[in-house]
């Protein structure tokens, strides 16, 4: 939950550093329209957002997951055990969470590095 508010807000961080004082955008394409598509942040956030393994993916994937109520089980008994596939969903072991977190720690400090040379 803490890396998904993360992510919400690297997306305002962004806004502001072109000078978007009062806008919050939520989302990746919020963010396109409200500084353009075409620069170089929400380029590479698009491109992250393509990427299977990429920490935005991954955050996308914890987001989904999430939002969706947890599956409802059946009980188990010697008389119906069958086995199925189970749906195993994102990731969230602490090895991810933490690589996650790594990554968007170098995304933010070399946005950081960039927009303070000028």
């Amino acid at each position: 939950e803490l890396l998904l508010r993360a992510r919400g807000l690297m997306l305002v961080m962004i806004a502001r550093l072109y000078q978007q004082r009062t806008e919050e955008p939520a989302t990746l394409d919020e963010l396109g329209a409200l500084i353009g598509d075409e620069t170089n942040e929400v380029s590479q956030l698009r491109q992250l957002a393509g990427q299977a393994n990429s920490w935005w993916n991954h955050l996308d994937q914890l987001a989904a997951s999430q939002s969706r109520p947890p599956a409802t089980r059946k009980s188990v008994s010697a008389d119906n055990i069958i086995a199925v596939s189970a749906d195993t969903g994102p990731d969230r072991s602490t090895d991810a969470l933490r690589q996650t977190l790594k990554d968007m720690k170098i995304f933010a400090d070399a946005l950081e590095e960039q927009h303070s040379e000028w």
